[in-house]
């Protein structure tokens, strides 16, 4: 980037903020005279209080017909979430949106409250709105979540996000019961997620924006963004990601005066030698809304750059989401109508993706300098950036994943109606799935896992599991009735693969839900089982045969009592069949 670009976006005056404008946009005709936001009125200085927040929208529902302000769910602070609805034919109802063949996109904001960006850029494109500064295309209807963690911000400190570069004083990450938020959406432990969910499925958006701030390296660009990983999105969507949205959006922020790079997704080295596409598993808003067929986007500005050009910076960015959707209206909706139809027709789903560094794209990254020097607080070496001496060069962008696991689409699962925190969350998500109305006998198939591993370390109120080995059975099995039947030829098939399959990145079983079948419940008193254990080898000739390759196989199993007779207790029919069964039954036919 030349110097004197540099040196305007050092030096950005606050003019925006003191001007009396009202807000971003320009003037078309005569506009609505319509208070300043907080954040306008302290120069750029100070994000909105959460209440400052929800007595604004509740201003501009006053001021418009065109606006709806609704509380939409309980949230873990005590307080509810909102949903400002708006629409230019004054409608606040998703579905009859859709059935007028509007383009739905749904904003959150505050996920993080210690990056609020999003959160008065929000209050300032709604005003600008009401007040006719701006207007939102007849083939689009905008839903926003006003302040989504509200706990976080609740909890207000000049103290976090020690390197960010404003406001003066913000939330915390964590939320009322201490969830980082944005890890919570395909597990929902939270009532804010659980609120988010129902809110998702009512909206049922075709674009879906959640606003950031990044951590990191230092650069010269204000924004960078992260996109559904257009292979993990994959179809039609994911091709349309890839060719078309994301290039958009790249040449619309172009148009305002960004250099608008994907996010810089590195952490262990500078930037210059290049990152990986961000891949968002479900556990993220992003990762979860591209289940559902909808175009999903994490803005992520520089946290180092000043507070009220980050903000404009989020403006604009939902400025140009706005233009780009309305402008390919149509094309979208067919592209997610597409995606639909093949996720109904398609005879399996990918479970896992590896990078592969052999493809890159390249991309003109504008950074700055990095060299060593001696640290004040250890006296050894320490990175820094140097802001005299900025650089522009092409870098590496590796964002090419290839699908490394697959599963076959089955004609239904079955759960047991014992496993209710998983039925629970699937009907939260809206899954057709019904009970059985008998006792039932059907063909299933199921998993036995041989190994795994489990993390010993907390996560978000969970630990993290991960399968080493599992081999599948099929049998006929006895079901009751009241237990759930989950057909897969519904919209929802991607959503039910990713979290019932227990190799799946995100599962209900990597985050431990099905912990209970790893531990054996019944078991033996030694003494009293030797003979029993005695009896039943001479019977049986084939099992003798499997111990005596074991035997030869493992030196330590041989010399090993207690390991012998657990092999002929686990090989026997008094081992329970339960234990290190997965509990989710496939039907194949």
């Amino acid at each position: 980037m030349p110097r004197f670009r540099l040196v305007q976006f050092a030096l950005l005056p606050v003019f925006l903020f003191c001007s009396g404008l009202p807000g971003f946009g320009q003037s078309a005709g005569r506009p609505r005279q319509l208070p300043p936001t907080p954040f306008e009125q302290s120069n750029g200085r100070q994000t909105a209080t959460y209440a400052q927040v929800i007595a604004y929208y509740e201003l501009l529902d006053k001021a418009s017909t065109r606006l709806t302000l609704k509380k939409a769910g309980p949230t873990d602070s005590g307080f509810p979430l909102h949903i400002a609805l708006y629409s230019n034919d004054g409608t606040a109802d998703p579905a009859l949106w859709h059935r007028k063949g509007k383009l739905v996109i749904l904003i959150n904001n505050g996920i993080h409250p210690g990056e609020p960006d999003g959160v008065d850029a929000t209050m300032a494109l709604l005003r600008d709105l009401v007040a006719g500064r701006i207007t939102l295309p007849d083939n689009l209807a905008l839903a926003i979540i006003p302040l989504y963690n509200i706990g976080g911000a609740l909890n207000r400190s000049p103290y976090f996000r020690v390197d960010q570069n404003g406001p003066d004083a913000f939330g915390s990450r964590g939320s009322s019961a201490y969830y980082d938020l944005n890890r919570d959406f395909i597990k929902s432990d939270s009532r804010e997620a659980r609120s988010f969910t129902e809110i998702f499925h009512w909206v049922d958006p075709e674009v879906f924006v959640d606003n950031h701030v990044s951590n990191g390296a230092d650069y010269q660009h204000v924004m960078t963004l992260i996109c559904s990983q257009h292979d993990k999105l994959g179809g039609a969507m994911g091709r349309f990601m890839k060719n078309s949205f994301e290039p958009g959006m790249y040449r619309t922020m172009k148009e305002r005066g960004y250099d608008l790079i994907p996010y810089v997704n590195n952490f262990e080295d500078t930037p210059v030698s290049g990152w990986p596409e961000f891949l968002e598993g479900p556990r993220f808003s992003t990762g979860y809304a591209s289940l559902w067929h909808s175009f999903a986007f994490m803005p992520e500005t520089h946290m180092l750059k000043p507070y009220p050009q980050r903000v404009k910076a989020s403006y604009d960015l939902m400025r140009s989401f706005i233009d780009f959707s309305s402008r390919n209206h149509d094309s979208i909706l067919e592209t997610r109508s597409q995606d639909i139809r093949e996720s109904l027709n398609a005879a399996r789903f990918p479970l896992q993706w590896t990078l592969d560094k052999s493809q890159y794209s390249e991309l003109l990254f504008r950074g700055f300098e990095a060299g060593y020097k001696a640290s004040e607080v250890s006296g050894l070496s320490r990175l820094y950036y140097d802001r005299n001496k900025p650089f522009e060069k092409m870098v590496k962008f590796y964002n090419t994943y290839n699908s490394s696991l697959f599963v076959q689409k089955p004609r239904a699962y079955v759960l047991p109606q014992g496993w209710w925190k998983v039925a629970e969350r699937l009907q939260l998500n809206k899954v057709v799935m019904k009970q059985l109305k008998n006792d039932t006998t059907i063909k299933v198939e199921y998993y036995q896992l041989l190994g795994y591993k489990s993390n010993p370390r907390p996560f978000e109120g969970h630990h993290l599991n991960t399968i080493d080995s599992m081999k599948t059975e099929s049998q006929e099995m006895h079901f009751r009735k009241g237990d759930w039947w989950i057909p897969m030829n519904q919209p929802a098939n991607r959503f039910i693969a990713e979290v019932l399959e227990p190799q799946a990145m995100d599962s209900y079983f990597t985050w431990n839900f099905f912990d209970p079948i790893l531990n054996q419940k019944e078991g033996y008193s030694a003494y009293m089982f030797e003979d029993t254990a005695a009896a039943y080898l001479k019977s049986n000739a084939a099992l003798q045969v499997l111990l005596q390759e074991k035997r030869n196989s493992d030196t330590a199993f041989a010399k090993s009592a207690s390991r012998q007779l657990d092999f002929v207790f686990k090989n026997s029919p008094w081992y329970e069949p339960d234990h290190n069964r997965y509990p989710v039954f496939r039907v194949m036919q």
